[in-house]
């Protein structure tokens, strides 16, 4: 074992002092990380404050256009990467178009108002998109969610001045000497909701309300719509955005209910001078006295809505002569003032205060109306050609829900139509080219068609005439067709369909030629030949609804009052040559009807739209027309 020897001095332990210490160094701060952590703070809170000024003062409407740029911007950059034949990041095109259409979707349902409108618009014109649109707008045409009746009241206040009790003269505890008002809507759609009442006088009628957060965000909708259609038009290079300033306008008016008066009371007027119409087509009247920008009052309408195709065909249980209740404007049978206050009082929010009218489906509840499908397609579809062909003043939105159907006494069907908030007006020269455009469309007359388009600034007349018509237009040289198929034999599918569809990119581009040439209201008239066609095509095709409205255009060159007589006369030459061409129509339709009578096939509308997805196939391009299946 060994011992270590301490051989130092033994030297205390004493601290050293400053002067021997180095320099001190300065605490860390952190001053970038705390700057910006102060720009996140502040960043923070003026987003939570404008969030917060923007729910309460604007209802949202600028989170709502945030929320537009926001998913604008995504799925542009979607399109722009993997729009090709083999999508780096989607599996198809197809799932491309499904995740897009989803996306979409959930943004116009979130923000309610007009980006439903616009998503309707879109379904409407579900022909030109990919069936994955078509699947998911098909649902735009669900009932929105209603306000709460606070909401209601504080709209009608602020518009007259007065509650709805002295507004309407109306009771919501049952008094007998006053009238009688549902709180909870009735019809609840994108821009407005719709209450039963009945007035003091026993007038029963509809009280259409405007969403209260809709006169704040309809400024903000419609300048995000502007952008984004801007965008898009200069990234995708399509020639949307000089149809835009039109389009805001018409859908401006729609949130104005007295221009939708306006709408009602013309087409009133025109409906009764014309004897062809008056007696089977209504228009409610509207009570001025009790409407106003954002609240329209008009005559409650008992009816069946054009898609319960049951009801309009079942046996009719009423007495003979009888028509269904309200036909004709006819009073309704009021209310019993016992259930009136028996329902207020068990139920104050809730009630259910209008009389139930469907005696005429008997007591088992399974009859119907009786009616003809071809009387009440044939009354439509005269209708809406008289408003484009004669009137020039076009009803945009005549889908289903917007129809109703009453049984007259005679037993035939009355055609009410409602909702006139969007409507067109065509210039009498303008219209008079569509006339013959119709008209030359079914003699195939190809110059007078291509001089037409070539005066609206549209190059390419095949399309247009196959677009306007809903079914291949036959008659002209198929140069559109020839060239978009070109160079496109020995490809694979995937190559094939996506080359067609940049192809039939670049040839609509070209048919709009020249967009300030180009009638901005064929946008909306395009919407209602959609629709008339999709309704016709629901109801089994029973009218030939082409030789109905090429008739009604190659008449009313006859009988147009802005034309001349020297002019007329002519016309009149024509128009009864056109008659006997229209016979081969005839021959085509029938012999549909009898293939459909023996199921080996469907009706004429079907077998049109079989016909444009046989040859949309061949485009690369599915077509889906089922708009109203939701």
């Amino acid at each position: 074992m060994s011992r270590y020897l301490q051989t130092q001095q033994f030297q205390p332990f004493t601290p050293p002092s400053p002067s021997s210490l180095p320099k001190p160094s300065p605490p860390k701060t952190y001053p970038r990380t705390r700057k910006w952590l102060r720009r996140l703070v502040y960043l923070a809170t003026a987003t939570g404050v404008v969030w917060a000024l923007d729910r309460q003062f604007y209802t949202s409407a600028l989170t709502r256009s945030v929320r537009t740029f926001r998913l604008g911007l995504i799925v542009a950059i979607d399109y722009k990467i993997n729009f090709r034949a083999h999508p780096p990041l989607a599996d198809s095109i197809p799932a491309l178009h499904h995740r897009n259409a989803e996306r979409l979707f959930d943004l116009l349902r979130t923000n309610g108002g007009l980006y439903l409108k616009i998503g309707q618009a879109i379904a409407m014109q579900s022909a030109i998109l990919p069936p994955e649109f078509q699947k998911m707008f098909s649902k735009m045409f669900d009932d929105a969610s209603q306000n709460s009746w606070k909401e209601v009241e504080q709209v009608i206040r602020e518009d007259f001045g007065k509650s709805p009790e002295e507004v309407f003269g109306v009771s919501f505890d049952g008094d007998p000497a006053k009238g009688v008002m549902e709180r909870t809507a009735r019809a609840s759609a994108s821009v407005a909701q719709v209450h039963w009442a009945r007035l003091q006088d026993g007038r029963e009628v509809a009280v259409k309300i405007q969403k209260r957060e809709i006169a704040n965000q309809v400024g903000w909708d419609l300048w995000t719509f502007k952008v984004v259609t801007w965008i898009y038009a200069w990234y995708f290079d399509l020639p949307l955005y000089s149809l835009v300033p039109y389009i805001s306008e018409r859908l401006q008016l729609e949130t104005d209910f007295m221009n939708e008066a306006d709408n009602s009371e013309r087409m009133a007027k025109l409906v009764a001078g014309e004897s062809r119409l008056n007696g089977r087509v209504y228009i409610p009247k509207v009570y001025r006295e009790l409407s106003s920008k954002r609240v329209m009052t008009a005559e409650w309408i008992e009816g069946v809505r054009l898609w319960d195709k049951d009801s309009l065909t079942r046996k009719w249980e009423g007495k003979k002569r009888q028509g269904s209740p309200g036909c004709k404007g006819a009073p309704l049978d009021p209310p019993s003032q016992e259930n009136v206050i028996a329902a207020v009082k068990s139920n104050p929010v809730n009630e259910k205060l209008k009389p139930n009218r469907d005696w005429w489906k008997g007591a088992d509840g399974k009859g119907g109306l009786g009616l003809s499908l071809k009387d009440t397609m044939t009354t439509m579809v005269d209708l809406f050609s008289a408003q484009m062909f004669l009137w020039g003043w076009v009803h945009c939105d005549p889908h289903p829900g917007n129809i109703f159907i009453r049984r007259l006494p005679s037993g035939k069907p009355e055609l009410v139509l409602i909702d006139h908030g969007l409507y067109v007006h065509m210039q009498p020269e303008f219209r008079h080219q569509y006339c013959l455009f119709w008209k030359s469309l079914m003699t195939f007359d190809n110059k007078t068609i291509g001089k037409i388009v070539e005066g609206w600034g549209i190059n390419n007349a095949d399309v247009f005439a196959s677009a306007t018509l809903m079914r291949p237009y036959t008659g002209g040289d198929n140069t559109t067709s020839n060239e978009i198929k070109k160079g496109l034999s020995g490809k694979e599918q995937a190559e094939r369909a996506f080359e067609m569809q940049q192809k039939m990119r670049k040839s609509v581009r070209n048919m709009l030629s020249d967009e300030k040439k180009w009638p901005q209201e064929l946008i909306f008239i395009g919407r209602n030949l959609r629709i008339v066609q999709g309704n016709n095509q629901y109801l089994g095709s029973p009218v030939n609804r082409i030789k109905i409205t090429g008739n009604w255009a190659s008449r009313s060159l006859v009988e147009s009052p802005d034309l001349g007589y020297s002019e007329k006369a002519r016309n009149l030459g024509r128009h009864l040559l056109f008659k006997f061409v229209l016979f081969s129509s005839d021959v085509v339709f029938y012999a549909s009807k009898i293939k459909q009578f023996f199921g080996v096939g469907g009706g004429m509308e079907d077998e049109m739209e079989a016909q444009m997805k046989k040859i949309a196939k061949d485009f690369g391009v599915e077509l889906n027309h089922g708009v109203f299946d939701g």
